[in-house]
């Protein structure tokens, strides 16, 4: 039986267990993925000690993400979102992957959403507007990343090419020349707040966010009433495993049934 697990502290809530359980099954594969709940002062013997048990794969989420990205050897275009979030363990050693990247720009497609030439504008400086910003711009996107700490934004556009740093009062003026809005903020997790204004919203806009705890976030709630299209971030966690499944399995991911087990436990 081959073993795959997600790593992190807390870890008991994840909702890929169930997603990648169900896939197995579809597929026939004799697998089992589980949760370990690492030390974080131990963080590094625990990546060592699922190599050396032969632990097949392992997803990785916070706070690991960048001791991941020491410990697995990531291609050149992870290197520069600067986290790993899935690790395989090859013959040759760990291999580092981000699908919160790759994911997300699958789940934009998966919406028929084209991204190259479009005008994004992602909200945050954090790990995931990272993610999304690199992603949006290897897709052919033009990048305007907006943060409450102007600096921030400001730091993280001088690593995207092409991009620009704004503070969060722009967020409006953005707003209206923009295709897509991506909010990669932790606001209005658990909660009825928006990071974007209600009545910037228009209905040519595409409004993307990572938040999935509620499904629908009144971010997407503001969106949808403006006529905006609108993508939920379970999206996002699915294509996320996806990826994941792909990677270590060389096959196929069974996404319909992956995306009934995952919204059917959310």
């Amino acid at each position: 039986m081959d073993v795959y697990g997600i790593i992190g502290n807390p870890v008991e809530h994840s909702l890929s267990p169930p997603m990648h359980e169900a896939a197995f099954r579809e597929r026939g594969i004799d697998a089992k993925y589980v949760t370990f709940e690492a030390d974080p002062d131990r963080i590094e013997e625990a990546f060592r000690g699922a190599e050396a048990l032969g632990i097949d794969g392992l997803t990785v989420t916070l706070p690991f993400k960048h001791d991941a990205f020491e410990f697995a050897e990531p291609d050149e275009q992870i290197r520069r979102v600067g986290a790993v979030n899935t690790i395989d363990f090859t013959e040759s050693g760990p291999v580092g992957y981000n699908t919160d990247m790759t994911g997300t720009l699958r789940a934009f497609e998966h919406h028929d959403v084209a991204l190259e030439g479009a005008r994004t504008v992602v909200v945050g400086a954090g790990g995931a507007a990272r993610a999304l910003a690199f992603g949006f711009e290897d897709a052919g996107a033009d990048v305007q990343i907006a943060n409450r700490t102007a600096s921030k934004a400001h730091d993280l556009a001088d690593e995207v090419p092409g991009a620009t740093g704004h503070e969060l009062e722009d967020l409006p003026d953005l707003m209206a020349d923009a295709d897509v809005v991506a909010n990669a903020t932790s606001v209005g997790l658990e909660s009825d707040e928006s990071v974007a204004p209600a009545d910037a919203w228009h209905g040519d806009l595409v409004a993307f966010d990572a938040v999935y705890k509620p499904l629908e976030t009144r971010f997407l709630k503001d969106a949808a009433a403006a006529g905006a299209q609108t993508i939920d971030g379970a999206w996002m966690l699915l294509f996320q495993g996806v990826d994941a499944f792909e990677t270590w399995t060389g096959e196929d991911a069974p996404v319909e049934t992956m995306n009934e087990a995952l919204r059917s436990h959310l």
